[in-house]
Order: C-alpha cells, then sequence, then structure tokens
C-alpha cells in the first residue's frame, strides 16, 4: 500500500506531485480538524494519513475546493472513529495519565510532548468538555463553532438538514459553556483567584499560594489522587500550601473549568480526564476549600463546561 506524505516529509515523488503538495499545504488545517475531533494526536494523524490515501484513490478533476473536500473526508474519517468509540462505551476518564502525573504507573513519562503541547494549544478543558459530546455534536461544534464551517456543508456529514444541524450545534454550544451558578462578577473574581493558585502551583511558590488560600482552608482527597502516605484531609493555610507546592508537575496539565456551575480545575494530561478539584471560596474571595476528585464515578457525574471564550482555528469568534 503506498504511504502517504508524513509531516515533515518530502510527498512521494512517484506520485502527481500536484495533489501531493496540495495536501501538504493543507494538512495543518486537516490536522486541526482532527485533533480537536479525537483528541489524540496519533489517532489525529491516523485520521489524516487516511484522508491522503483516499485522495491517492480518487479522480478529483472534477472538485472545485479541494481543501473543503478533505477537510470533509477527514470530518467522515473522525465522525467513524467517534462513533466506534461510543459503541465501545469508553470511559471517558482516563487512568493512565493520571498514574503518568503522579508518576506512579509503568507508564510515567512514555507519551509525547507534542501531544502536551497541542493539548496546551487547543485548551485542555476545551478539550475534556468535547470528549462528554455525543460524536454528531462533536464534529458539529468543531467544523462550525471552531472553524466556521457553514451548516449546510455539515449537514450532510451528520445526515441531517442545515436547520438541524444548527439545532445539534446550539445544545453542543450549551454543554460546551455550561451555566454558572454565581454572578458574572463573582464568576470572573474566582476564575482569577484559581488562575493564580495554578501559576502559584507551578512555579512552587509557597508565598504566592499563601496570599489566595483562606487561614482556616481545607484540603480534602480521594485517596486515588494521592501519594502513599498523604492524609487525605488537611486543614489550614500552611499545610495547604506546604502539600500543595509539591505538586507543581502535576499542576502543568490542569486548567480552570466551570464544574457543576462553579469554578474550578481540571487536571487533564494530553487533554484526558484525570482529576477534577471542586473549589470553594470565602467571602473575601481567597480559596476556603478545594475537594481532590479522582474516582471514575464521581468524575462521571460531574458537569464539566469550559470558562475561557471558545474561539475558532485561525482566530474570528464564530457565529451562533
Amino acid at each position: 500500500m503506498t504511504a502517504g506524505p508524513k509531516a515533515g516529509r518530502k510527498a512521494d515523488p512517484v506520485a502527481d506531485p500536484a495533489p501531493a503538495e496540495r495536501f501538504e499545504a493543507d494538512r495543518p488545517l486537516l490536522y486541526a480538524v482532527a485533533f480537536r475531533m479525537l483528541g489524540s494526536a496519533v489517532e489525529a494523524e491516523d485520521a489524516v494519513q487516511e484522508a491522503w490515501l483516499r485522495l491517492a484513490r480518487t479522480d478529483i478533476a472534477g472538485v472545485a475546493n479541494l481543501t473543503g473536500w478533505l477537510r470533509t473526508v477527514v470530518s467522515r474519517i473522525c465522525l467513524d472513529m467517534l462513533r466506534a468509540r461510543a459503541a465501545r462505551r469508553e470511559d471517558l476518564t482516563d487512568q493512565g495519565a493520571f498514574d503518568e502525573v503522579t508518576g506512579t504507573g509503568p507508564g510515567s513519562g512514555g507519551r509525547p510532548e507534542e501531544e502536551a503541547l497541542l493539548a496546551d494549544s487547543v485548551g485542555r478543558a476545551l478539550l475534556v468538555v468535547l470528549a462528554a459530546l455525543d460524536p454528531d455534536e462533536r464534529v458539529t461544534f468543531v467544523l462550525h463553532d471552531l472553524f466556521a464551517v457553514p451548516f449546510d456543508q455539515i449537514a450532510p456529514l451528520v445526515s441531517r438538514t442545515p436547520a438541524t444541524t444548527k439545532k445539534l450545534a446550539s445544545r453542543a454550544r450549551r454543554k460546551v459553556r455550561g451555566t454558572a451558578d454565581v454572578p458574572a462578577g463573582e464568576l470572573a473574581r474566582r476564575h482569577r483567584a484559581v488562575t493564580a493558585f495554578l501559576a502559584a502551583m507551578r512555579a512552587g511558590d509557597l508565598d504566592a499560594i499563601l496570599a489566595v488560600l483562606a487561614p482556616d482552608v481545607v484540603r480534602r482527597a480521594d485517596p486515588a489522587a494521592l501519594a502513599p502516605g498523604m492524609a487525605a484531609e488537611v486543614r489550614g493555610a500552611r499545610r495547604v500550601a506546604e502539600g500543595t507546592a509539591l505538586l507543581a508537575r502535576r499542576a502543568r496539565y490542569a486548567a480552570p473549568a466551570l464544574v457543576d456551575g462553579r469554578v474550578g480545575i481540571v487536571v487533564a494530561p494530553y487533554g484526558r480526564l484525570a482529576l477534577v478539584l471542586t473549589v470553594s471560596f470565602a467571602a473575601n474571595g481567597l480559596i476556603s476549600g478545594y475537594d481532590v476528585i479522582a474516582d471514575p464515578a464521581r468524575l462521571r457525574r460531574l458537569r464539566l463546561a469550559v470558562l475561557d471564550p471558545v474561539l475558532p482555528y485561525g482566530g474570528a469568534a464564530a457565529g451562533s
């Protein structure tokens, strides 16, 4: 079987150079679409390679918009992969990812750095929330809200009319954005506090951590989230801060998110959910406590949504 051109490689000189060159020009876009749909660098590359193979078997003389045609092909491949996942009823949490964060799993450090960078660029909270959408919702949301593809072009992919596809996108958008249980001003203040908390954790800055904690703060955690010998409950700002400062590596994979309508934190190595922190606040805006949830059954019951604006690939916000 003829191999398609890989990223960073020249096209096969035996093949017709024009389609290969055009494919390579579109590869970054196709890969961006596939990664947001699948949340996996390896699967995204597989989807793009399959699109190359389909291009190689197709007479494109009558294709007016090759970029659009390739995007549609990649989207169909991703939709099939997502539906296969749904049929297997895969768990949305990733114990292997959690093991890597804690450094206890057999595969610790084994995932490519590229995938971590991709998750950062897309947004860990967004990838976690996208994983909770059904396949048709995810494909529709990614294409329309992130890449500004018109509904009449998406509709044939998901076997719906443009009008019902628009409703599908609206439903997905509501899930992605969620609904906050606090006023916008308070939400923004808590978001800033959590962002400062994570920045201090990443830096291992004990004083900065203490600055956002209430004196009587309480940290509770599921046993699966703790290293051997760590207490399930810790009280007092100094003790909580000292324990938190040791978790700089874990904080690298964390991002603010909306958790059951309130500001919280997801820990998602490579965009796959490992932990959730539910955070409580004192009247003065300081963090009064947080629970570290690692139990898969508890994680599945949480309603997760993004806090940051969701922008399409390339910049401008998509219309609704």
